[in-house]
């Protein structure tokens, strides 16, 4: 049975590297040109102290790449293990998030979502998100 008592949040570590990789592809947040090891080395280089992990035990159940740009915040690879989803997890890392993005004053958090994402979308509704009206663009380097 899951206990939420014994979810714990910590920074990334190189040696979570397996585990991480393996949650992200069990939550369906590996796509065609994604290279999570590359994502992980990218971001472990700058602000590492916001990639976090949850843990149960020994076992990491959760995962969220936090990041701040200096105007805004932003949230990326949430993902939790299937079988703890709805446990609390993902929002106890979430306001985890929040709450470090506030020690670099930061005023305002994004994250994007694909629209195909209903169940997350309506997840990030009752944490106090709200959809904006803009369009998200990007440049493959």
């Amino acid at each position: 049975m899951k206990n939420n008592n014994t979810f714990l949040i910590r920074p990334f570590i190189h040696g979570d590297t397996e585990q991480v990789v393996n949650l992200w592809r069990e939550c369906g947040l590996l796509f065609p040109g994604n290279d999570p090891y590359n994502d992980i080395r990218l971001k472990t280089a700058f602000q590492p102290e916001l990639f976090l992990v949850g843990t149960t035990g020994e076992k990491i159940t959760a995962t969220l790449m936090a990041g701040y740009d200096g105007h805004r915040g932003w949230l990326n690879y949430l993902g939790v293990l299937p079988e703890y989803q709805r446990s609390g997890f993902g929002k106890k890392i979430v306001f985890h998030a929040v709450e470090l993005l506030k020690t670099f004053e930061c005023p305002k958090i994004n994250l994007q979502i694909r629209n195909t994402n209903s169940g997350v979308i309506e997840f990030y509704r009752k944490l106090g998100f709200t959809a904006h009206d803009v369009s998200s663009m990007q440049l493959k380097l």
